[in-house]
């Protein structure tokens, strides 16, 4: 099992790279970065969590940028997205941007996608918000073709384009791993249609149960079909007792969030996970690869 962090960065908490340098001293295997082009002023969608959307969404590096910053900073450290909210995305811009930084990274990217919450978000990037999901799927599919052929061209309902000149290509053949968020009904229909994997965020105190209980029947689903998927538990709680049952579980990665704070709360975040995942046994796991 590998172990991970995810944050928030602004240009008021600490630097991409000096977490990532953080993260790589403690051994651990995967630093995430969420994104948010913007928040509009005004809006009806509720944020998922209940009040106001937090300082930092409204203030979040764009996260190709800040995994850049993350990779030249490190050796070994694997960048990712957690999460990248392709359906407002151009898929032959972006497509080139994670090609790049996979390139100039060494080929340590991992794509973590979403479809989003805010409607007014997707709608000031065009995106009709009740076929994002399918504006989703095609999108990766599209930049699977851009990264895996010469001359790739797509034909879908939201994403059309012919024969295309792309490069450069990911370090990593076929593309970075797609590690598809969310929690709704259909979400695991998502993971074996287009995704490696699945990574769903805890969202409360016992939360991980349910996760869990779907991870075993993706994993059950997967394997009829011959294939084989990671669970990512994004949000995993830092209280020993909660890790233990999670872990026993056998989830491929753990990703804890970092405070979106300066360097500081930062090291002290760092310490309680280390500290609690040692006290759940799990400490053998920094590092691992």
């Amino acid at each position: 099992m590998k172990v991970g962090l995810q944050l928030f960065c602004t240009d008021e908490t600490i630097r991409p790279e000096e977490a990532a340098t953080l993260a790589e001293e403690r051994g651990f295997e995967s630093l995430f970065f969420p994104e948010h082009t913007h928040i509009p002023v005004s809006r009806e969608s509720p944020f998922p969590l209940g009040g106001e959307a937090p300082r930092e969404y409204l203030r979040t590096y764009d996260p190709f940028v800040a995994m850049m910053a993350a990779a030249a900073a490190s050796e070994r450290l694997r960048i990712g997205t957690g999460i990248c909210l392709v359906a407002q995305r151009d898929p032959i811009v972006t497509a080139k941007q994670i090609a790049s930084v996979d390139l100039l990274g060494g080929g340590r990217v991992i794509l973590g996608i979403g479809a989003g919450w805010n409607r007014e978000e997707m709608e000031n990037h065009g995106t009709d918000p009740d076929r994002r999901f399918g504006r989703m799927a095609e999108t990766i599919e599209a930049m699977k073709a851009i990264w895996a052929e010469d001359e790739p061209s797509f034909h879908g309902k939201q994403v059309d384009f012919d024969p295309i000149w792309c490069w450069p290509k990911p370090a990593q053949r076929q593309g970075p791993p797609v590690l598809v968020g969310g929690l709704g009904p259909k979400v695991l229909d998502r993971v074996l249609r287009y995704g490696d994997g699945w990574m769903p965020t805890v969202r409360e105190a016992g939360g991980e149960e349910e996760l869990l209980g779907r991870a075993e029947e993706l994993r059950r689903r997967a394997e009829d079909v011959g294939r084989e998927v990671d669970v990512t538990i994004n949000g995993a709680p830092a209280k020993a007792e909660r890790l233990e049952k999670i872990a026993a579980a056998g989830p491929d990665r753990l990703v804890f969030a970092l405070p979106s704070a300066g360097r500081g709360p930062v090291e002290e975040r760092l310490e309680r996970i280390l500290s609690q995942l040692e006290q759940a046994g799990l400490g053998g796991h920094l590092g691992a690869a």
